[in-house]
């Protein structure tokens, strides 16, 4: 299993300290800055708003109370939910199964890895709840 800690987590805390830098960045160049992939830095999106720690101000992130709530949380219920019926699922298979892009979807992971909810085993690629 991955260490979703090491994963989220770690980018996470790029994130939190460019925006603690900088304050306020559009998305974009938040990503520019950190060089975190795509799934790196939307589970760490979902990882902070999940610890109450980001939050969205039309295009742009910044530090503060999360506004990201309703969005991040009933997607990360949307993925619990489909791991709970199938038990282990990939990344192409929780897209179509949660109608989630991928996006959205690593957002939900990185909320469900900050609850602890969710592992990820890399010989098969899927994921499933703890």
């Amino acid at each position: 299993m991955i260490n979703l800690d090491a994963i989220f987590g770690e980018s996470a805390g790029k994130i939190w300290t460019t925006l603690y830098e900088e304050e306020v960045s559009p998305e974009s160049r938040l990503k520019r800055k950190t060089k975190l992939k795509d799934h790196e830095f939307y589970g760490a999106i979902g990882w902070l708003a999940r610890e109450n720690k980001i939050r969205k101000d039309g295009k742009a992130l910044t530090l503060g109370e999360t506004n990201l709530t309703p969005e991040i949380g009933r997607n990360a219920g949307r993925v619990w939910k489909a791991l709970n019926i199938w038990e282990e699922l990939t990344d192409e298979d929780l897209v179509e199964l949660t109608d989630l892009n991928k996006k959205d979807l690593f957002s939900a992971l990185g909320w469900l890895a900050r609850e602890d909810k969710v592992e990820f085993d890399p010989a098969t690629e899927k994921w499933k709840l703890k």
